[in-house]
């Protein structure tokens, strides 16, 4: 199991592309790897022949681990057991002599049978909706057929959480293989003909508590990281924040102006958002102090600015980073940024593409939040964030209370790195630029 990130301690095999026995040439993608921050592709590190497969699709290994042998010409393969083939015959050989000596009643044996176990929101119509079907079914025919139904592990998982049959799920994968996708669409198709309507899809299904209960949720990969980064930084990283409300207005007039020209019918539109992060680049070039990290006895500062974008997932925050920042355009940062969003939200990135980064800009206004404080990604020096537009009565310089738009920016600023001082000098600069949007195009 290779190391594809910093924080990278284990990874979960998600998806085999070469069989058992396939030649294979250094480059091409063997299998899709999930780490504690995306699924990746991994690539053969050389030529020969697919020759073992220790670990199946859903297996979950450590970092080092091993999980295919790939054969080069002369070499053998070494003999060695899967690590889910030993632990399902390890627990077989538990569960045997448990099985032999504990047979149910036929009475109570019969009960289990026929009674569906009690189940809630997604599970609970999927149930219901497959009872019928079930109990027609003699028991050796149930058995059989479910034996011959090819689903990946993680398959497998999701149906048993879910209360799926895969007997009646179509596996879009090849050989009719039955993935994860397939299960949660039987799912959400059952729940809603069960309902009598559409249901609104749902990045996770909502846990089922009762009242005075509690749910223990399994942390993942990324939410143990994302917790472990935050004690690093609240903890031993000094903050002190400084907040600034900009004058949103100009943005807003060169925005109308981008949208009324057209922008070009092949280009995707120019959002505010991509004006503060050329802003941000900009004003770190002005003040390039701020641009740098502690580093013990030392601080580091960075000639490229490596800028970090804040991106919402499902399962918490990735930040793909946008290299050499100062070299790009508007345009090039804005298409940048939204490649990389796309790719952060479908779990689609490389190693390298959210690693690193001088300092992070985090923009939560369009999900209608004022202002807010971020906290820093250590070893970053700052972090920025960024609130929503918003209609605001102002005074003019005549005095003159009218309409205007406003936007709050907060600073936070790792105190052994960056000053006060330093901080309103860089926030300075970016206020400079925001509110007068033209110097960001040129």
């Amino acid at each position: 199991m290779p190391k594809l990130s910093d924080t990278m301690t284990e990874g979960t095999l998600i998806a085999w592309k070469k069989k058992k026995g396939d030649q294979v040439s250094a480059g091409e993608v063997l299998a899709e790897i999930e780490t504690d921050k995306a699924t990746m592709e991994w690539e053969s590190p050389e030529d020969g022949t697919l020759t073992e497969i220790y670990v199946q699709e859903g297996g979950k290994v450590n970092v080092g681990d091993k999980i295919a042998f790939v054969r080069g010409q002369g070499e053998e393969a070494p003999k060695q057991e899967a690590p889910e083939q030993k632990k399902k015959s390890e627990a077989a050989e538990e569960k045997k002599p448990q099985a032999e000596t504990e047979k149910p009643a036929p009475a109570e044996a019969a009960k289990k049978e026929t009674a569906p176990p009690q189940q809630h929101g997604v599970g609970a119509a999927v149930s219901a909706a497959r009872t019928e079907t079930t109990q027609q079914k003699p028991q050796g025919e149930q058995k059989s057929e479910e034996a011959r139904v090819k689903a990946s592990p993680v398959a497998r998982r999701i149906a048993a959480e879910l209360g799926v049959d895969l007997s009646t799920v179509r596996g879009t994968g090849p050989d009719g293989r039955i993935a994860e996708t397939d299960v949660r669409a039987a799912a959400k198709t059952v729940t809603a003909g069960a309902s009598g309507g559409a249901t609104k899809p749902q990045a996770q299904a909502p846990i089922a508590v009762k009242p005075g209960e509690r749910a223990r949720i399994q942390l993942s990969g990324m939410r143990k990281i994302i917790a472990q980064r935050l004690v690093e930084s609240l903890g031993p990283v000094p903050h002190f924040y400084l907040t600034i409300e900009i004058n949103a207005g100009p943005l807003m007039e060169a925005r109308e102006e981008l949208k009324s020209a057209g922008e070009g019918a092949d280009a995707a539109k120019i959002t505010v958002n991509d004006f503060v992060l050329k802003a941000a680049v900009m004003a770190a070039v002005k003040v390039p102090r701020v641009n740098a990290s502690f580093d013990n006895d030392a601080i580091v500062q960075y000639a490229d600015v490596d800028l970090g974008v804040a991106v919402a997932i499902e399962d918490g925050l990735l930040t793909p980073v946008i290299r050499a920042a100062q070299d790009k355009s508007l345009r090039e940062i804005s298409t940048l940024a939204k490649d990389l969003a796309h790719r952060a939200r479908n779990k689609r990135m490389k190693p390298e593409e959210f690693q690193g980064g001088t300092f992070t800009v985090s923009n939560l206004g369009g999900m209608g939040i004022d202002s807010f404080s971020a906290v820093i990604n250590p070893p970053q020096g700052f972090i920025l964030a960024i609130g929503k537009v918003t209609k605001s009565p102002v005074v003019d310089d005549c005095d003159q209370v009218m309409v205007g738009h406003r936007m709050s920016i907060t600073m936070s600023c790792d105190h052994r790195v960056i000053d006060g001082a330093l901080g309103a000098e860089y926030l300075k600069e970016l206020r400079h630029l925001l509110e007068n949007p033209a110097l960001l195009m040129v």
